[in-house]
């Protein structure tokens, strides 16, 4: 009676472990990249394997791009008209199935965006007619506020874990300003040289493309630069995979992934003009698979107490 007990524990065990694995491993989505492609106005999609897609098409001069927690992607159009008419910038949110919708209009040359931990959504706007860039904060039901003005020529935009605002400015300036939740300004770094994308890694350090230089800085939190890597010619966008590569578009076609380490290759060539990048979210899983998980966690426990053999 005893060895058929031990078989019976040893089948609910792997039944319900295996089923766990097997839900975690259906729940599981690929990390996906996304690409704006300034040129062409579409936004491509990239597998883990590089292979490439049409996610969206149609959308004037794109460039930042952004993820809700909802998992729809928000885009941020430079003209949504004719090139070179001010005031005509849009946000464009893009479902998962890919229908389009315009989140935000109005705005003055949008460049980098970015959600903080509220769900409120912030841009960069370049605003080239006037010369004095400054960072729109939209709620998620779509309402407009000035967060931070006075500054010039934004064009990257990253937000902390503690809900500071970064943004990097351009032309003369070459700078990265800290914003505060509260609005208090602070230059964060300076002596740059075309600043661009900007991007957390998981560690807290802020990396900026400097596309003058060529090169890629990495900071630490108190602001401490030194060189990521150099010879990345023309970057542009940034964004981090959860395996802690980094990711840079180049105006001159090419998204380069880097490692930790700084080891280079290249993910994706021949493209256009692409312009920022930004990784899908990875999903939770899902409440049958943490309950399946925490079932076979107690069997694991009660094996080990001498309860329930199941070897």
């Amino acid at each position: 009676m005893k060895i058929r007990i031990q078989r019976v524990g040893r089948a609910l065990a792997a039944a319900i472990c295996g089923g766990a694995a097997m839900l975690l491993s259906s729940t599981a989505h690929a990390q996906n990249l996304f690409e704006s492609d300034w040129s062409t106005g579409n936004i491509y999609q990239y597998t883990p394997g590089g292979g490439q897609s049409t996610f969206s098409s149609g959308l004037n001069f794109p460039e930042g791009l952004a993820f809700n927690g909802a998992g729809d992607l928000f885009v941020a159009s430079e003209n949504n008209g004719v090139y070179g008419v001010y005031n005509q910038g849009a946000i464009t949110e893009i479902t998962p199935s890919g229908m389009q919708s315009t989140f935000a209009s109005g705005l003055n040359y949008p460049e980098g965006i970015a959600f903080n931990a509220a769900g409120n959504l912030f841009v960069a706007n370049a605003n080239f007619s006037a010369g004095t860039g400054y960072v729109t904060e939209i709620t998620p039901g779509g309402i407009q506020s000035t967060f931070a003005s006075g500054l010039t020529y934004l064009y990257g935009l990253a937000i902390d874990s503690a809900g500071d605002v970064f943004v990097a400015s351009d032309g003369s300036f070459n700078t990265i300003t800290e914003i505060t939740p509260g609005g208090s300004k602070t230059t964060f770094a300076s002596g740059l040289w075309d600043p661009f994308g900007l991007a957390f890694n998981s560690a807290g350090n802020l990396f900026e493309a400097d596309f003058g230089s060529e090169s890629i800085y990495e900071f630490t939190p108190t602001g401490a630069k030194s060189l990521f890597v150099s010879g990345i010619i023309d970057p542009v966008g940034l964004a981090f995979n959860t395996a802690g590569d980094l990711f840079v578009a180049t105006s001159t076609g090419t998204i380069t992934e880097i490692t930790p380490g700084g080891a280079q290759s290249i993910f994706a060539s021949g493209l256009d003009n692409p312009h920022e990048l930004a990784f899908q979210p990875v999903p939770e899983p899902s409440t049958l698979a943490l309950l399946a998980l925490g079932s076979c966690a107690l069997l694991v426990r009660r094996r080990r107490r001498g309860k329930m053999p199941i070897t």
